[in-house]
């Protein structure tokens, strides 16, 4: 597979010891290959199969089994909730679960990544036959939809990265962000897949693990905000990455005080980046162009961008009109997973994905993303969260009448989640009752840092929650 091209040209030459290490486990890349293609022989012809992303060697080589396999993979987060899980598991008909797993709830076999393991007996569907991932993301409202990752979009992708940030074989990354992720599995993971370079998983992504991995000899580093923030709040292990050739920030705005911080320390000017599961990477800063606080860069090759106005009409780019950005390329995804209404909704007619996030383009091309255009998407700590789907979580409680959920201003975090709710007459309702309610049924990132209980929400005339009048209140009250 084309993805793989660089692991597969590393194996049994130079370079080959140590290419993958998560955690204590290190793996060659013949060592990574011979695993993975013992599992592809045993899933071959599968539609798809769900995989327990935990930040483990085990889930890069079910991954790698998958795609080597032809498999859809279906990536499920290590601390989602049963509700979360079957949801996931039944909207994508995943026919097996491939590795190991802690959930006795699934409802179907699980393929052991055991040489000596039995093979799964499939059905005949070949309706994926094009879909590398299925990745779920939170929508606005309802359960998250799984998008449709064909093999060209990671590829163009992280080759379009590979000219931005001049990413060769003869660098290192390191990282330690979530497998389930685009960030973390598609860039980190199948992106130094593609181009060959060796690659450390933290585990998880403390200022020690990436000042380790810096002794090592990383030389790349990705992060999102709250991990950048957290490497400055330790100087010394932020100036052990001080011999790294490039640090990249993603999944949220890097706050400019951060930016300012990471560079002082390091030397280095962090590069960012901006994408959405639906699109890959579309927009990147580059190590030989303009690294300017508070954007996010140029469109990588092959892809556009432009705005759209309130009024439906496109924007100039002039740095200062602010619009709803719209993608095109070859990045992106090619659709919702049985969704052809979402689908459609996300596109325009002549074939722009519409992003629902604010942007400003200056006439140099270089981009600064506003916000999200809705108010129910929420960016905390690199993740991104639907309040849909946490207020769904909430209103099963007893007692709730009425549940609103947004994204408050967050030092640390970007945005914290908090929740909003009003009880019924009858009700009452304890705070951590509902924090850990939302953290075992849908996943604990997922969860209310802080929950407020109120007379009412406040609605415009045709009776809409004004979400960003009650963010704007929170914030004021902090």
């Amino acid at each position: 597979m084309d993805i793989l091209k660089g692991l597969l040209g590393r194996a049994g030459n130079h370079g080959d010891e140590g290419f993958l290490t998560v955690g204590e486990v290190s793996l060659s890349a013949t060592q990574l290959i011979e695993r993975a293609d013992a599992v592809a022989s045993r899933i071959r012809g599968a539609r798809a199969v769900g995989i327990c992303a935990n930040s483990s060697a085990d889930t890069v080589v079910s991954i790698v089994a998958a795609l080597r396999a032809g498999v859809a993979a279906v990536p499920i987060a290590a601390d989602s909730g049963p509700a979360e899980r079957a949801h996931v598991l039944c909207d994508s008909s995943a026919e097996a679960m491939l590795g190991d797993h802690p959930w006795d709830d699934v409802g179907i076999e699980s393929v052991s990544l055991d040489a000596t393991g039995s093979s799964l007996a499939h059905s005949t569907q070949h309706d994926l036959d094009d879909v590398a991932l299925i990745m779920y993301t939170s929508g606005t409202t309802g359960a998250p939809k799984g998008v449709l990752i064909p093999e060209r979009a990671m590829v163009a992708c992280v080759d379009g990265l590979a000219d931005a940030w001049q990413w060769t074989p003869e660098d290192h990354l390191a990282h330690g962000l979530p497998l389930f992720h685009v960030h973390g599995l598609v860039l980190g993971m199948l992106g130094s897949f593609r181009h060959g370079n060796p690659v450390t998983h933290t585990e998880r992504p403390t200022p020690e693990g990436y000042a380790h991995a810096a002794s090592k000899g990383a030389s790349l580093f990705f992060g999102v905000p709250t991990v950048w923030s957290r490497v400055c709040a330790e100087p010394t292990a932020a100036r052990a990455l001080a011999g790294a050739r490039a640090i990249v920030s993603g999944s949220a705005a890097l706050p400019v005080s951060v930016f300012h911080e990471l560079e002082s320390l390091t030397g280095l000017t962090p590069l960012e980046r901006y994408g959405m599961t639906e699109t890959m990477i579309t927009i990147s800063t580059r190590l030989d162009g303009d690294q300017r606080p508070g954007h996010v860069g140029l469109p990588l090759k092959g892809v556009e961008t432009r705005l759209r106005g309130d009024d439906g009409e496109l924007l100039e780019h002039d740095g200062v009109a602010i619009g709803t950005l719209e993608v095109r390329g070859t990045t992106v995804a090619s659709g919702y997973l049985g969704r052809p209404d979402a689908t459609a909704d996300a596109m325009t007619s002549d074939g722009w994905f519409i992003t629902g996030d604010s942007a400003v383009i200056g006439a140099d091309g270089m981009h600064r993303i506003v916000g999200r255009t809705s108010v129910d998407i929420i960016k905390s700590g690199g993740y991104k969260v639907g309040a849909g789907e946490v207020e769904a979580s909430i209103a099963e409680l007893p007692g709730v009448a009425e549940v609103a959920v947004v994204g408050v201003a967050d030092p640390d975090l970007g945005q914290r989640i908090e929740a909003v709710i009003v009880v019924d007459a009858q009700g009452s309702i304890k705070e951590a009752d509902v924090i850990d309610h939302v953290a075992n049924q849908l996943s604990i990132h997922k969860r209310p840092r802080r929950v407020h209980i109120v007379d009412e929400l406040p609605r415009n005339a045709l009776g809409k929650v004004q979400k960003a009048q009650l963010r704007s209140r929170l914030e004021e009250a902090q």
